[in-house]
């Protein structure tokens, strides 16, 4: 199923249960696809842009909650980690640090990598291995400890 089906379903759910954060975040979701694929040069929304989309909505969400905790509005902050909550439900399972570090090492061994100067080929591998399944900045931030 895809996600614009899974999310017009749980949008039903929403109403008949009256989860007013749930249904309003989905709504937001639905409104994200909407648009992708009403743009001017639209192509088909594939899965690895429909996990892009996710994450861009979550780090928002995210990035608001800490200025309003900034802006002492910890209401306002609670609302936004809640629907990052909610969105971050649709995204692939996150892998641990562990089995990042897995992954990485092997990425490390198949590139030949040996010292920081290699960064952008192992960055490059890890970000299409990794696509979705991990934070970009963990990732960056692993590989530097790898290759130090």
């Amino acid at each position: 199923m895809s996600l614009e089906q899974t999310v017009n379903n749980d949008i039903k759910t929403a109403m008949l249960a009256k989860d007013k954060l749930r249904l309003e975040t989905l709504r937001s979701i639905k409104a994200g696809i909407l648009l992708a694929k009403t743009a001017e040069n639209a192509t088909e929304i594939t899965e690895e842009f429909e996990i892009k989309m996710l994450q861009k909505m979550t780090k928002q969400r995210k990035e608001s909650a800490d200025i309003y905790k900034s802006q002492n509005r910890p209401e306002l902050a609670e609302k936004e980690l809640a629907e990052a909550e909610i969105i971050e439900q649709y995204l692939p399972k996150q892998l641990s640090e562990e089995e990042i570090t897995e992954v990485l090492k092997k990425i490390i061994a198949d590139t030949g990598a040996t010292s920081a100067k290699d960064m952008g080929k192992v960055m490059s591998a890890a970000n299409k291995q990794l696509a979705g399944k991990a934070d970009g900045r963990l990732i960056a931030e692993t590989v530097k400890k790898l290759l130090a």
